[in-house]
């Protein structure tokens, strides 16, 4: 009997110590600067209600990455964003920023990243509906 619990205790710190590297952050907030008709970014807005947070959170999780690939793209984006998540109450928060530019025509967005382990994303048109609807109110 104590060979059998000391393998699942052993299984469960595995367990644990596996789990342990995904760190996943709690988003806080979000800023956003739009673009005006001139092309000149507006003044920040901050979002923090937890309703538009979660809405923002599941839209940003399901943006195809392409990691390390850099883009050149012919106009300003149409909003900047940075999102702000929360690993450790005692530590600053962590920004990752992005630069987003909607596809008026196919319905889509299309997405840099500051983090290099996403790089440049594309949004299929229901997130990207999502993504409008919370940053460009």
């Amino acid at each position: 009997m104590k060979k059998i619990m000391s393998i699942i205790f052993l299984f469960a710190i595995m367990l644990l110590a596996a789990c342990s590297g995904q760190e996943e952050g709690v988003l806080t907030r979000v800023d956003v600067q739009k673009v005006d008709k001139e092309g000149n970014y507006e003044e920040v807005v901050m979002i923090t209600d937890k309703k538009s947070i979660e809405l923002l959170k599941k839209a940003f999780e399901d943006i195809k990455w392409s990691p390390n690939t850099k883009v050149n793209m012919a106009r300003k984006a149409d909003v900047k964003a940075t999102l702000f998540f929360e690993f450790d109450e005692n530590m600053p928060e962590r920004l990752v920023e992005y630069e987003i530019w909607f596809n008026e025509s196919a319905g889509t967005a299309e997405i840099v990243s500051n983090n290099d382990d996403e790089g440049y994303g594309e949004l299929n048109t229901d997130n990207t509906k999502i993504l409008r609807k919370n940053l460009l109110k």
